[in-house]
């Protein structure tokens, strides 16, 4: 099986999680930055990766890295990678994404036209080709220039990580399900736990705690785009890896997964994506009022992504709305609470100091992960 270095990229300040599902899944780290992730692996971790990773947003294979502080240097370190090793002659291939952070070269669309033309100059030599067609499969690129330093990658996911393919229909600010996954995995909920979310609107934490507890893998129901590119990954590895995924789902756990909220509509929602996702008999939905909030078991956990306050006139009600979460937490007295939101009031209105408060950017949303934690069950004696 051909060698790859392969680039997760992830949601910033989630790195360690990541990296702990990359070891999870059996393959060594090489590197860790702001917002991806490194690691080595042949042909089925580029499978079992894209199907298996919770926490990523994609996956790439890296092509090379070179510096370049002007665009001549751009033009001639792309056109010295070697292209023809991935790109086949009927190929379409073109810079999809390019950023530039700290780097004296930073337009993306001078920095995609750029290395396009280095790629076509390099295949044009290899397959002795005055023009390409482009009528085979595609295989975007992405590019990252970070202190001048080009890292390239060629995507094998296509549509985002975070696209499960079970959420056809969303709540008006939805946290991305990759994100939400992350968060599960900071704290310490497991699958014999109670989990409640009071503002679930389409059901992202509950069903994402859902297929963590069932062990299936967030890819296992959508395909990628590598999966056409059989001279880099096989059909059989996809197939292989499929087949691992599907084995290993075990849909008789009990679980105890609450997902309310107020609006009646959402509640739908969030049925119906649990239904598509597959995961609809651990989760039960309910249409409720934050204010009624009762639970009856012990060390449970409140995990929930509440409203912000998008609008003006909304910022108002929230010192009220976190105020009444932080009453129903204090009477469910040995419970745990995580709480995602970019109110910066939160500790205040809940009426209580977080244990830790993690900054975390919701695409280019500065929000908070605040941790409230609960009293630790007590251990089972030993028979």
């Amino acid at each position: 099986m051909r060698k790859y270095e392969l680039i997760a990229p992830c949601h910033f300040g989630l790195e360690s999680v990541l990296k702990r599902e990359i070891n999870d899944l059996g393959y060594d780290v090489t590197e860790t930055v702001d917002g991806r992730v490194s690691f080595a692996g042949d042909e089925e971790a580029v499978a079992r990766a894209n199907i298996g990773l919770r926490t990523a947003d994609r996956v790439l294979i890296k092509i090379g890295s070179f510096k370049a502080v002007t665009y001549d240097e751009l033009f001639e370190g792309t056109k010295a990678l070697p292209w023809e090793d991935y790109i086949p002659s009927d190929g379409r291939f073109n810079v999809v994404k390019a950023s530039s952070i700290k780097s004296t070269l930073f337009s993306p669309s001078d920095i995609q036209s750029i290395m396009k033309k280095a790629m076509v100059e390099r295949l044009k030599l290899k397959y002795n080709l005055s023009w390409f067609p482009e009528t085979g499969h595609d295989y975007p690129i992405r590019v990252t220039i970070l202190n001048d330093n080009v890292t390239v990658g060629l995507d094998t996911s296509g549509v985002t990580l975070q696209k499960r393919g079970y959420r056809k229909l969303t709540a008006k600010a939805p946290i991305a399900e990759n994100l939400a996954a992350a968060l599960l995995n900071l704290t310490p909920w497991h699958a014999d736990r109670i989990l409640v979310d009071p503002f679930c609107g389409s059901g992202t934490f509950p069903i994402e705690a859902a297929m963590k507890a069932a062990n299936m893998a967030p890819g296992v129901n959508r395909d990628f785009i590598a999966c056409d590119w059989n001279d880099l990954v096989g059909r059989s590895v996809w197939k292989d890896a499929f087949d691992e995924a599907r084995e290993a789902i075990d849909l008789s756990v009990e679980t105890d997964i609450k997902g309310y909220d107020l609006d009646k509509d959402m509640v739908d929602i969030a049925r119906a994506n649990a239904r598509l996702a597959g995961v609809d008999k651990l989760i039960h939905f309910q249409q409720q009022d934050i204010k009624d909030l009762r639970q009856p078991g012990h060390y449970g956990f409140i995990i929930t992504n509440p409203p912000y306050g998008e609008r003006l006139e909304e910022k108002k009600d929230l010192p009220a709305l976190y105020g009444t979460l932080g009453e129903r937490f204090r009477a469910l007295s040995d419970w745990s609470m995580f709480v995602i939101t970019s109110f910066e009031g939160t500790e205040a209105a809940v009426g209580r100091k977080a244990d830790k408060n993690r900054k975390i950017y919701n695409g280019m949303m500065k929000t908070y992960f605040y941790s409230f934690m609960g009293k630790k069950p007590e251990k089972r004696r030993q028979s």
